[in-house]
């Protein structure tokens, strides 16, 4: 995930080997972030992330419609690492 920021607006794209998808409805509130992304690879969905970010660290939980919600972990990578 990448999330620069333009003129105070929070902006950012997630990323597979697959596809780059735009993160709409992207909030953030302190440590808590929060956002939406669709996905067409390997299936379509629509995600929903609520996380929290503690230095280097995220931590929270995605969900995609009624399914059962999904732990989700990451670590900040610069925009050399690609």
């Amino acid at each position: 995930m990448s999330s620069p920021t333009w003129g105070g607006v929070v902006a950012g794209t997630a990323s597979t080997p697959s596809e780059t998808v735009p993160l709409a409805a992207l909030v953030c509130d302190g440590p808590r972030v929060t956002w939406r992304q669709s996905v067409t690879r390997p299936i379509r969905l629509h995600l929903d992330f609520d996380v929290v970010v503690a230095g280097e660290i995220l931590t929270g939980h995605s969900r995609a419609g009624r399914l059962p919600r999904t732990n989700v972990t990451g670590t900040r990578r610069t925009s050399r690492e690609g």
